[in-house]
């Protein structure tokens, strides 16, 4: 079945114009991984408007399953009208009985493999953008970035693990009970945690001085995440004095990635993310 859906999904891109390379199995080469269902998908800017820059994008799921149409292909579709290279990873989730660290190890991978070959995919910048729980790992990609989590494979890096900048769409970002959006909280850590991995993994408490700029969005009448998680990110940002831009809407809910249709005036968020873009000198 899920063969079929990935044939129509391939089918749709290419039939509008937007072609997609063939998934990168991300852990084929890795002794002791080759099992893994971790995928990379490839979007490449057309070379017409192409701007060097690529994003790799987490889609949501509450790290139980993955949002790869709305919050993954669609995503990657814009971002190639605009000149950027797009890459959808299908990280590990719960569903598949996985926790921490198979879904940082998985982002970790995707930056490595994407630096190794940024020569081929045409590409100088690279940043992480993730939706819900998927915000919530492209944010810790750029919190954990100097800790290694692909060093215990066996893996080492010739690049810095460190992105250039960190997109989190209506994220999930504390573990603390007051914050947390519970069942992401189980499915990162598990049904046995302490109070050590609780505020390791609340983001709020774990921003370094060397975070990369930050583009965060947030609904006031989110149903699922509640938008002080933002709220606490946005404080952490502006203690360490990183830059960033935080974009608060009254009305949007949850899930509507870029439909309009779906988030009304918030789904429209990727606007004020060009715009940012282009002040920031990410995209000229």
């Amino acid at each position: 079945m899920k063969r079929i859906l990935n044939f129509i999904l391939l089918f749709f891109f290419i039939d509008i114009g937007y072609t997609q390379s063939k998934p990168i199995h991300l852990w084929k080469e890795v002794e002791g991984m080759e099992g893994e269902s971790t995928r990379l998908y490839v979007f490449p800017a057309p070379d017409s408007i192409a701007t060097r820059v690529g994003v790799i994008i987490c889609p949501g799921g509450s790290y139980h399953h993955l949002a790869l149409s709305h919050e993954g292909f669609d995503v990657a579709k814009w971002l190639n009208s605009q000149g950027i290279t797009a890459f959808v990873l299908r990280y590990r989730v719960a569903f598949n009985r996985y926790h921490h660290p198979a879904m940082i190890q998985d982002l970790q991978r995707a930056i490595q493999y994407v630096k190794n070959n940024k020569d081929s995919f045409s590409i100088e910048t690279l940043g992480l953008m993730g939706f819900s729980a998927g915000g919530h790992l492209a944010t810790m990609g750029g919190a954990f970035h100097k800790e290694d989590f692909l060093k215990p494979l066996g893996i080492n890096n010739t690049h810095s693990l460190k992105p250039d900048f960190i997109v989190a769409v209506y994220p999930v970002i504390s573990m603390q009970d007051s914050l947390a959006h519970l069942r992401s909280r189980t499915n990162l850590l598990g049904r046995k945690f302490t109070k050590n991995d609780i505020d390791r993994f609340s983001l709020e408490l774990q921003i370094p001085y060397d975070m990369p700029p930050v583009f965060l969005i947030a609904t006031k009448d989110d149903f699922i995440v509640n938008y002080k998680n933002s709220l606490a990110l946005k404080r952490a940002l502006l203690e360490k004095n990183i830059k960033h831009h935080f974009q608060l809407y009254k009305t949007g809910g949850h899930g509507f990635g870029m439909n309009e249709k779906k988030g009304g005036e918030a789904g429209k968020w990727n606007i004020l993310f060009k715009e940012w873009l282009i002040e920031t000198g990410f995209l000229k």
